[in-house]
């Protein structure tokens, strides 16, 4: 999966979302509906971990609620990136990838 390419098809449908439902998307948006995707992340967890009532679903429904939630939270990363201007493949690059073990030898 192209980063580049997700993070276009999150932005067309989260504009769709937000004319459907008159929202305006401003940076502080952005930051709280990511931080609204990582509490539903958090229940889903609790749910799946038997640390919260399961609500009537059954165990493979809260592995796919679990791997939903985190599609959420990641396609809203990328929308928060994307709105202040942020490269993550660059970000990531610089941050993590550095400390892959077959990565030239650095400074880090």
């Amino acid at each position: 999966m192209d980063l580049a390419r997700l993070s276009d098809d999150a932005e067309v449908i989260s504009q769709g979302y937000a004319r459907a439902n008159g929202i305006t998307r401003d940076e502080t948006w952005f930051l709280l509906k990511l931080q609204e995707e990582v509490g539903e992340l958090t229940q889903a967890f609790l749910m799946r971990t038997g640390q919260a009532r399961a609500k009537g679903h059954t165990p493979g429904e809260l592995v796919d609620r679990f791997g939903a939630e985190l599609a959420d939270v990641l396609c809203h990363v990328l929308l928060l990136a994307r709105h202040h201007g942020v490269d993550l493949a660059e970000q990531v690059e610089r941050k993590w990838l550095v400390w892959h073990p077959d990565s030239a030898p650095n400074t880090k």
